[in-house]
Parts: structure tokens; sequence; C-alpha cells
């Protein structure tokens, strides 16, 4: 069911002046801080003791601030998180408490100011739909927060309500963080974080219409009905800013990293690599905003998830040139891996990539094929975090010759911070068998390999 469109909140909770002079702000405290940290090098406290204590203060500045302002700050935040796992274990520990918050929490907006939005885009008699509504926050992120209500048939329902003026909070944000961009290459070092920027402001007007994020979630609540693993929210409302599903009930995936056992990360890492490229093949639709916060585990033993704001929507599926080139790679062909990766636009005319350099380029995305079952860790992805990044390691020149053609752009990233999010959970899992039965081409090269009297 669908109401008008009553064109955009206005009222923004924090002038952009005040957001932008906030995120100005990061440089000069962190430089006084790096100061001060000399200071107490001079005054006797070990080189180990100062970093530490600047690390952490800075942490607890850096992703507050970022929290505190919500949206595009905060989105950012989320998206680093994902990569968390690749950091040097001594540049990751003060920042994993505080990236981990930016999951799925943020200061909630007044409750008036909730109402005001629910009656702009539901009507005044908004509370006959969403009854017993509470006024406090369930849930609050980068765009929106999540309340408690019930449905007219008594089923609990999640109702987001998107922040007044959250265009022009993302822009704002976005554009000033691009302007200090350095700042978090100093501190999370190897990291590009430009072109993630650049990535986040391309997609924000998908982000801020509820409309699209409801009709992708249906798409995907319809392909997973009844599903005995995944379990998808069904839609009961929508307009531009609000959107109303079915309640879930869940043990947030970032609990699981933090405390599950190792039998509840297993499980839970399955289920996530399963959903994801299973979207494409069932629903038509890639969920394209991995990080743990829109993803739980639900009592009954499901993956539960979240937030349809950002997908690619691929009505034939993943591209089958991921899953031959893949296959092919598997078995040592890297002169035909490099012909398909040009085809594909991934490397421009004129430029040579040697085949034996991309095999080892390409090894954060092989490896795991390679045995029946693979074990995500954070030292592994350290390892190959620092490889790639590395200017001074061969990987890492590979890198600056491959194009990332925009087809495959939300792909990429989808692919590579889940395996962020394996190596956080450190999930052991057969993930070869989820390519074979989910990737297209993948198996059918593999089918390929039977000799030709053999029943494939």
């Amino acid at each position: 069911m669908t109401l008008p469109d009553n064109g955009d909140v206005r009222d923004m909770p924090r002038s952009a002046a005040a957001r932008t002079a906030r995120l100005a702000s990061l440089p000069l405290s962190i430089a006084g801080r790096t100061a001060l940290g000399l200071g107490k090098r001079l005054g006797g406290k070990s080189a180990e003791a100062v970093a530490a204590d600047l690390q952490r203060r800075t942490a607890d500045q850096l992703f507050r601030v970022l929290g505190e302002l919500k949206g595009g700050a905060m989105k950012f935040g989320q998206a680093l998180s994902v990569f968390e796992a690749a950091l040097p274990e001594h540049l990751a520990a003060p920042y994993r408490a505080t990236l981990t918050k930016l999951q799925d929490s943020a200061p909630p907006m007044p409750a008036e100011q909730v109402h005001r939005v629910l009656e702009r885009e539901l009507g005044t008699n908004w509370r006959r739909r969403l009854r017993g509504f509470c006024d406090e926050p369930a849930a609050a992120a980068s765009i929106g927060q999540v309340h408690r209500a019930r449905w007219p048939d008594g089923r609990e329902v999640a109702v987001k309500v998107q922040y007044p003026g959250a265009a022009d909070a993302l822009r704002a944000d976005l554009n000033q963080l691009a302007r200090v961009s350095r700042l978090f290459a100093s501190l999370l070092p190897g990291l590009e974080v430009k072109p993630l920027i650049e990535e986040l402001k391309a997609r924000i007007g998908e982000e801020l219409d509820y409309r699209l994020e409801a009709e992708a979630q249906a798409g995907f609540a319809a392909a997973f009905d009844g599903d005995p693993e995944i379990a998808v929210p069904r839609v009961r409302l929508y307009t531009r800013h609000v959107l109303v599903t079915d309640w879930l009930e869940g043990r947030p995936l970032s609990e699981i990293i933090a405390h599950g056992t190792q039998e509840e990360r297993d499980r839970a890492g399955l289920l996530f690599v399963r959903f994801l490229f299973a979207g494409p093949a069932r629903a038509g639709l890639l969920h394209a905003d991995p990080h743990p916060g829109n993803f739980r585990m639900t009592p009954d033993g499901r993956l539960g998830v979240l937030d349809f704001g950002l997908v690619a929507r691929l009505p034939g599926g993943l591209p089958p040139q991921i899953g031959r080139l893949l296959r092919i790679g598997l078995d040592g062909d890297f002169d035909t891996v490099v012909e398909g990766l040009r085809a594909e636009g991934f490397i421009k005319p004129g430029v040579e990539i040697d085949p034996q350099e991309l095999h080892d380029y390409l090894r954060p995305f092989t490896e795991p094929a390679q045995a029946e079952t693979f074990h995500f860790t954070r030292d592994w992805m350290r390892t190959q975090f620092q490889r790639i990044t590395d200017i001074r390691d061969q990987s890492a020149r590979t890198a600056l010759r491959l194009n990332l053609p925009p087809s495959y752009l939300l792909i990429h990233r989808v692919w590579s911070g889940g395996i962020g999010v394996l190596s956080q959970l450190g999930t052991n899992a057969p993930f070869r068998a989820e390519l074979e039965r989910w990737l297209p081409g993948f198996a059918d090269e593999l089918d390929s390999d039977l000799p030709e009297d053999e029943p494939a």
C-alpha cells in the first residue's frame, strides 16, 4: 500500500554550517593531540604508550563525531567498518568498538519531530495504522531511525522514519569528508577512502527514496518467502520518507562477531555468503550494503536481513563471466583470464598486465575458492590487504593498472566487503560449494573439465 508523496521534509535537526564545522574541526583536534603526545614523550612516557593513547583518543573523537552527525558521515563510518579486519591489529584494536557502534546506533531525533514526519507522510490519522507506536527508537542509523508499533491485525512492525533534511545533511557531510579524506588515509593506512566517498555521493538519491527501498525489499521478501535459512521482513506500507515492515527479532551480527562461538560464527558466515550469492539468482537483486549492522540471527536460526536502500538490480543474475574467469584462474590459465578481463573492460586498451602478477593480485578472491572449506581470519585478511596496498609490492602496482567498469562497481563492493565481514567473523565454511551452487559460469566451467562421455 502506498500513499502520495508529500515532498521533502526541510526542518533539519542540525544546521549545515554546524555539521560542517564539526567535521572540519577533526584535523585540528587530531593535530593538537599529536602535539600533546609529543610532549608526553619528551616528558618520559614510552613511544608505545603515547601511540596507544593517541590512537584511542583519536578513534573516540573521530567516530563519535561521525555517529553524532548521522547522515553521510555516519554512513561513511559504516562503510569503513566492513574493512576493519584488514587493518593491522595495533591500528584496528582502538577503532573496533567505535566502528561497531556505527553499524546500528546513533543519537535519536526528538519524538515531536518523528510525529511531524509521520503526520506529513501518512496523514493526521497515522496512529490508527501504527497502533501502540513507541516514541523511543529501537535503532538509529545513518539517514533514519526505527520505531516499534503494531499493525491493525496485531502484528509487530518496524517503522523507519527518515531524518528531516537527510538529503542536505548527506551531501554536506560527504562533501566535507572528501575535503579531509587525507586525514582518514593517515589514520587508516592503505585504505582508499576517496573512491568510497565518491560512490556514496553517487547513490544519495537511491538511498533517500524509501519507495525504491520498499520495492527492493518486497522483491527479496517474495523470493525468500518461506525460506528455512533466510528471513526478509514483509513490506506493509511506504512513502518517500517512511517505511513500515514486519518486525524482525534477532541477534545482531556484530554481537556474534564479538562474542559468538565458532559454531555460531560458521553458521552466520555461511548463511551470509549464501544470501549474497543467492539474491541475484532468486530475486534478480544484489544486497549491496553488507555491513554487519544489516544482518542478525533470528531465534529460529535463520539469517535476518535488513536495510535494502542500496541494491544492484541484476535481472539476469550475476554476470556469468565472473564465474567462468574465476574457474579458469583456479585452473592456472591466467593468460585467458587476462584476455577475459580485457574483454569485460577491467583492462583498458594499451595496458599490459603480466598474467602471473595478475594471479598474485587476485589471491584474496581465488584462495577461498580453491579448497572445499576455507577459514577466513583477520590475519589472512590483513596479509592480503597489506600486500595489495603496499606500493612496494607488485600486487599494488598491478592494482593501479586495472580498471573497474561501472557495471561491476557494486558487485566488487559486495565481494570485497563480504570477505571483510567473513574475516571479522572468523568463519570456516564450504565457500567453494556456494560458488558452485550460485555463481553462474563457475560450475559450468567445472563441468566442462569432465570427460565428454561422463555425465556432469
